[in-house]
């Protein structure tokens, strides 16, 4: 039986775990995040089919099981698996989506890196997930695919299966075109963009953005806008727009544009932060701290995330502020991302060298003034720390959006704490009552982590109060609800235009 819903995602929907010998399939170990929400749109069609790969040493093995059959929480669905060997995940992932797409993206021309990329190894990956997806889907079916390693899957899809309705997500920041145009590959990536029902984003920049980008390659008929929500347009900051494109034609067809964030399970960190395990557990850390202060930094390791700019504004806060030596403390967890490339190599190191000189240069036996982690912290543990913490510190040079500041925002049930967010995060657009900070300015880094410092209780609570309401009205189901309006809405064109 074909389905009515076929997700295309370079991850698998459940982890590999070895037991007694034996590969068991589980659930994701987080509720919280893309993979169980993507999954709950299952449980609305009659038939549902997830597209990912899997590492194989040989694609030819007979042996290996393309199709399995999982049943959850979700429902019951089909996980097609592209057998992909460790050369061919090389260069689609590593090399073409990480070395040469990935800056780009966040607009780091500097590290952009055209000579390993294996183009052909490229097309025919994307190639091989389209085929997959059209055997799966049913007459008429959507097709969702997601994140810009498989841009071109949309157009292979349209090809094979004129029948299909097909939309991408994009969650990465996406470039003015005097960037995105370095990729030599454009026209090609664009057009097959252009070949979907719905194209969607996180918020109006990247939309204004992607639509500059296909009326500087292609001839698009007709372009309609609409005015950004008042809550979307915080005044001045660097990513806000005030208006924002929802459709485009081109070679006669029409192309609806969304600009939603994606948000966080609300509800379910709420829940795990009034927990009494939390609770206790918020106890111990503040007992631990003393009088002392908390800053939590959450992030991976990558030159997009603001990692060492962070380090030293921490630094110059020492260095200019002796009245706090002893008296607050940042935790910076920076999670080693990829071992295998040497620019987060790079970056990891430098991010231990600062630590380690801070450290050296101000710590005591008493008091350390920086606690770098580089492992993943489970999260009911990283709950209980944005409960305790005083000040979440969120500032990526360029990132898409920014979850982390959405978790410590849902994690203050209690409704105190303060928000710094750099302004070049997609959710500064929606979560503007944050002090907003410029990552590449050292006085504006210096200022908002000493207002941040200072800001007293009730400017505390207001603005956090601002906050929840934000998170809570664009969490995750919002974003749920309004991708499946977008599907029911290029349903109704579909049928109007037959």
């Amino acid at each position: 039986m074909r389905s009515d819903l076929v997700i295309v995602y370079h991850r698998q929907p459940y982890e590999e775990v070895e037991e007694n010998g034996e590969i068991v399939l589980r659930p994701n170990k987080s509720p919280n995040g893309i993979v169980p929400t993507l999954k709950s749109f299952f449980g609305r069609v009659g038939k549902g089919s997830w597209v990912a790969w899997k590492l194989a040493e040989d694609p030819a093995n007979p042996d290996f099981e393309r199709v399995v059959e999982i049943k959850d929480d979700f429902g019951s669905y089909n996980v097609s698996r592209l057998p992909l060997t460790a050369e061919q995940v090389s260069s689609f992932y590593h090399i073409t989506s990480k070395e040469a797409f990935w800056p780009i993206l966040h607009s780091f021309k500097d590290r952009y890196n055209y000579d390993p990329v294996d183009w052909p190894t490229f097309r025919e990956v994307n190639w091989a997930f389209a085929e997959a997806a059209a055997r799966e889907a049913a007459e008429g079916a959507v097709v969702w695919v997601h994140d810009y390693n498989l841009w071109l899957v949309p157009g292979y899809v349209r090809r094979l299966r004129p029948d299909v309705r097909i939309a991408f997500f994009h969650h990465t920041p996406f470039p003015a075109s005097d960037m995105f145009n370095v990729l030599p590959w454009r026209k090609e990536i664009v057009e097959s963009l252009l070949a979907c029902d719905v194209v969607g984003f996180h918020i109006p920049r990247y939309a204004a953005n992607f639509v500059s980008v296909a009326s500087s390659l292609f001839d698009i008929e007709r372009i309609e806008w609409e005015r950004v929500r008042e809550d979307f347009t915080p005044e001045g900051a660097a990513l806000s727009e005030r208006r924002t494109p929802i459709s485009l034609r081109y070679d006669g067809r029409d192309v609806a544009i969304s600009a939603f964030p994606v948000g966080v399970d609300e509800e379910y960190i709420s829940g795990l932060a009034k927990a009494e395990e939390t609770d206790a557990r918020v106890v111990a850390i503040r007992k631990e701290l003393g009088e002392a202060k908390l800053i939590v930094s959450v992030s991976r390791t990558d030159y997009t995330k603001g990692n060492i700019e962070q380090l030293q504004a921490y630094e110059r806060l020492l260095q200019r502020r002796p009245d706090l030596h002893g008296k607050v403390r940042l935790l910076h967890v920076s999670v080693q991302a990829n071992r295998n490339m040497t620019a987060y190599e790079e970056v990891q190191g430098e991010i231990e060298q600062i630590s380690g000189r801070i450290n050296g240069l101000y710590g005591s036996f008493e008091w350390q003034p920086v606690a770098l982690i580089s492992t993943a912290i489970p999260f009911a543990e990283l709950v209980a720390y944005y409960r305790a913490a005083d000040v979440a510190w969120i500032t990526p040079l360029a990132d898409g959006l920014n979850l982390v500041a959405m978790e410590f925002v849902s994690a203050r049930a209690d409704g105190d704490g303060v928000l710094v967010l750099s302004e070049f995060a997609g959710a500064a657009v929606e979560l503007s009552p944050a002090v907003l900070a410029n990552p590449f300015s050292h006085r504006a880094m210096d200022n908002a982590i000493d207002q941040a410092l200072s800001m007293e209780e009730p400017e505390r609570r207001d603005r956090m109060r601002a906050l929840r309401a934000r998170v809570a009205r664009y969490d995750i189901r919002a974003w749920a609800a309004e991708q499946q309006r977008l599907f029911d809405a290029s349903a109704k064109r579909r049928n109007e235009a037959a």
